[in-house]
This record gives C-alpha cells, structure tokens and sequence, in this order.
C-alpha cells in the first residue's frame, strides 16, 4: 500500500501516520519512499527529527515528531510542508492539523498477525488518493 500511494504521490502531498510504537510506520514509509523510486535505505529518523530522500521521483521528506512534542515552531515546518517534495509525519496526531493543510491520515494498527490500515482525508488532493487506494 505504502508504494502504491508512493508511485501516486504528486509534489506537495503530505501523509501522516499514526500508531503504537513498533507497528509499522516506519515499514510503511520504506514502501511509499521505494514507490517514489528512492533507493537509498530508509530509517526512522526518531533522533534526528526528520530525514531527507532527494534522488527518487520527487524528494521525500520523512518526520518522526514524537520528540518535539509540543514544540513544533522548533522545526521549521513550511519549507517541507510546502515545497516541491512528498512529506510523510510519524506521529502526526501530536501536531495542530491546522499546520498540515491537505493530508492524508493513515492510521496503522495490529490486526492478528498482520495490520489494519485505516484511511482519512482532509483535502481534495488527499481524497483523490484515498479514493484510488480503496476503489483501486
């Protein structure tokens, strides 16, 4: 699914992702960042805040907000959000959605063995790709 909405993904889109620890975020966004046609390894920039994929389709702009809590004037947001890349934002719930814009929010639990994606837009351009992912 990552890499489907990864080959979808137009410049300016915006994904967050929401989930418990260990369930697969940063899986998700191997997959979305291999559909943008990023070969460099992916990994979850828990530490570092963000991480920047340049040479696939469009860039790829990766956040892990867990640790800025609920500072997010201490990155400076707008340059990703609004530039010419994809954005995807583990732990997007932790920010104000009113700095998102159009996005798409996937929500990502256990089901069984396996996992349960769960899709909602807020936006034009993210219901186009909502629709595409669950009407094929």
């Amino acid at each position: 699914l990552g890499y489907e909405m990864g080959s979808k993904a137009t410049a300016g889109q915006v994904f967050t992702l929401i989930g418990d620890l260990g369930v697969g975020k940063t899986i998700f966004t191997k997959g979305l960042a291999a559909g943008l046609g990023v070969e460099e390894s992916v990994s979850s920039p828990t530490f570092t805040i963000v991480r920047e994929y340049e040479e696939g389709r469009l860039p790829l702009y990766h956040f892990d907000v867990y640790r800025i809590g609920d500072d997010p004037d201490s990155i400076d947001l707008d340059d990703f959000l609004y530039g010419d890349g994809v954005t995807i934002i583990e732990w997007g719930e932790l920010l104000d959605e009113s700095l998102l814009g159009d996005y798409l929010l996937i929500s990502i639990t256990h089901h069984g063995d396996g996992r349960q994606l769960l899709l909602e837009s807020f936006g034009p351009r993210s219901k186009e790709i909502q629709e595409e992912m669950v009407n094929g």
